[in-house]
Parts: C-alpha cells; structure tokens; sequence
C-alpha cells in the first residue's frame, strides 16, 4: 500500500499524540522530527523511535519527506507553513492556521502557487461522535436545522497549563484557542457562515498562574477572554457561541446543540472525536443515539491521514481539513472580535465548501 512520508516540526505537549497515532493511519509513515531545540526532537526520536531527529532546515531539506505536520506555537504558523510549502513539501498545521487573516491568505496563495495541500486541524470533526451528528441531520432525523447554540466556558490555562503565557497574547484567548473546535463543527454540521456579530470583554486583566511551573507569575492578558458571538449560516440557521476563560465556577451547559424543525440534537465535545450524541423529538427526553462512525478515540492526526488519501487516490473530497475551511474559520473568529469593536456584523468574506460526509466504513 502506498505510503506518504511525514516529518513533525514542533516537539512540544501534542505532538506526542500524533507520533503515537501516525504509524496506526495505513497512508502514512513518520520519519523525521525537527525543533528550534534539537534536544527536544532527539528525546521524542527516542521516546517514538523516529528514524531522524533533525533542524528544522535539515527537515525541509529531506527529500523523502511528503507532508510535514507544523506543531509550533500559533504566533509563527503561519511563517512555518510557508517555509513547508516553498521547500516543495504538503503542510497540516495546528489549529489555528494563522494567527491573521492575512497570515492564513498568504498561506493559501503561497499552497496554490506551488500546487501543494495544506491542511489544518481540528480533525476532532472528522471523528464518529461529530459524524454520526452529520449523518442524522443528513437523513432528516430533526428536520430543517434551524438554530444552534455552542459554549465552551471555564477558567483559564494558567490552572493547569506549565506554559499559559502564549493564551493571553494576541492570537490567543478562548475563541483562538477553543473557537476553532466549535467553529469548524458548526460549519460541517450546519455549512458555511454568512455573517457573524459579537461581544468581547476581557474580565481580569491580569492573571496569576496557579499550574507549576511558574506559579505566582503574573500573565498581562493582551486578547479578550470573554467572547460572545451570533453565526448566521447561508442555510438559514442561526447559531449563538459563547466561548470563555473567564468563567471560574464552571457551568452544566452543553457543548453544541442543533435545533432543527422535527427535534433537536446534542453534539459531544467537539475537542473530542467520539463522546455522546443525543437525540430528543416532540416531547420526549433526549435519548442516546449508538454512533454510526469509528475513530471514536484520540485519533489526532486523522486529518493528515485523509489528506494522504487525496493525494494517493485523487480524491479532493477526501481532503475535509482543508486550507479553506481552515481559513475560513480563522476569518469568523476575526469577525466576532471586528463586530464588537465597530458595533456592526461583520460580513463574511470567504466561504468553503461544507466537508463530506464520512462513509461509516472509511478506514485511514
């Protein structure tokens, strides 16, 4: 079977998951790491029995390297995809695709200019708890989705993450963080995003960090923290997202739920790839639906696998966490911020396509 070759640049907290899930995907083989600290790509070499631990130029120099997957930190992802796509090689980066709109646009002229893929998580969407809710709204079980409300609220990174600083920055905050978990859901479960408005605050201008290693330093929160936004789709549907770091007693919200003509549907976590779907019609309570899909464990690293496909088969559909979508998404969570600073929806600029649907057989 035919394999693509990957390399991973970034040997921080996640990649951890993608270099134990790589080898499980049949299209894919891990065979180079790199980081701005060779130290950390020869442990995770070691740690993952990667054949090579590299640079970061001795990595894009590699020719046997196919796809390269961009694991650094959001402030430069975007001038490392584009380093990825000028050394000839596909790039999947990490959510989100850039921390500009005109970072993720440059990125994607620089990939069609070259004739290259680039892709970008979160493939949480890709997994059986989001696709069995794809294919239940697909085969009419709530009818015409008419709304949908979203939340992700809780208290902040510097509870438990060794490094938070980089959350409170620009480009960080909980829409940058979360929002593109939410927001690509959304947008495969309902379609493209017509406009969208919002409020933001940030609540606590200062944060002290409570997680070790750096407890007692005190964060400058330089982003909005608290963002509360209305999605208005081209199909209709109108969705309220609430996304938040600021939230410090925790809430029994649910993660997403789609309301539709004939019922409504509760959607798991959309960090996750599996989780509980709900169904409720009429009157009744909701009631668990079994999920139709696989890929129902930490499966990180599935969209890198279905872009393996596409170039391997030719299959465009195959390649769902794409750059558009991506961007796309990066443009909503601009647009959020936008709206409340001018006080006006903001209008979508960009569209995508909404991503097929996962057959319930497809195996990667």
């Amino acid at each position: 079977m035919s394999k693509m070759k990957v390399g991973i640049i970034g040997c921080g907290n996640i990649s951890a998951a993608y270099m134990k899930n790589i080898p499980n995907y049949a299209h894919l083989e891990l065979v180079a790491c790199a980081d701005i600290d060779v130290s950390k790509a020869e442990a995770r070499a070691e740690e993952f029995r990667i054949p090579h631990a590299y640079t970061v130029e001795q990595l894009l120099d590699d020719p046997q390297v196919d796809i390269v997957i961009n694991l650094t930190i959001p402030a430069v992802h975007a001038a490392v995809c584009i380093q990825i796509l000028e050394a000839g090689k596909h790039a999947y980066v990490e959510k989100p695709l850039a921390v500009t709109r005109e970072e993720g646009m440059q990125i994607l002229e620089v990939a069609k200019r070259k004739g290259l893929l680039i892709g970008s998580a979160p493939d949480t969407f890709l997994g059986g708890g989001i696709q069995t809710c794809v294919k239940l709204i697909q085969d009419g079980w709530i009818g015409t989705p008419i709304a949908a409300t979203a939340f992700m609220m809780g208290k902040g990174h510097e509870h438990w993450h060794p490094d938070p600083e980089f959350y409170y920055a620009k480009g960080g905050g909980p829409m940058f963080d979360m929002g593109p978990y939410y927001l690509t859901a959304l947008v495969a479960l309902l379609g493209p995003i017509r406009r969208v408005t919002g409020s933001t605050a940030v609540s606590f201008p200062e944060r002290t960090i409570s997680s070790e290693k750096k407890r007692g330093q005190k964060i400058q929160v330089d982003t909005p923290t608290h963002v509360a936004g209305v999605l208005d789709f081209h199909s209709g549907a109108i969705a309220t997202l609430v996304t938040s770091f600021d939230i410090m007693a925790g809430t029994q919200l649910p993660n997403i739920e789609i309301y539709g003509s004939h019922g409504s549907l509760r959607v798991p976590d959309p960090n996750t790839f599996g989780g509980q779907v709900l169904i409720r019609k009429g009157g009744s309570e909701y009631e668990p639906i079994p999920l139709s899909h696989g890929y129902k464990d930490n499966n990180r690293g599935l969209g890198v696998a279905a872009m393996a496909q596409a170039l391997i088969t030719g299959d465009g559909t195959a390649h769902r966490a794409n750059g558009e979508l991506a961007y796309h998404v990066l443009e909503a969570m601009h647009g959020f911020h936008d709206a409340s600073d001018s006080g006006q929806h903001y209008v979508m600029k960009s569209s995508c396509e909404k991503p097929a649907a996962m057959n319930p057989l497809t195996v990667l």
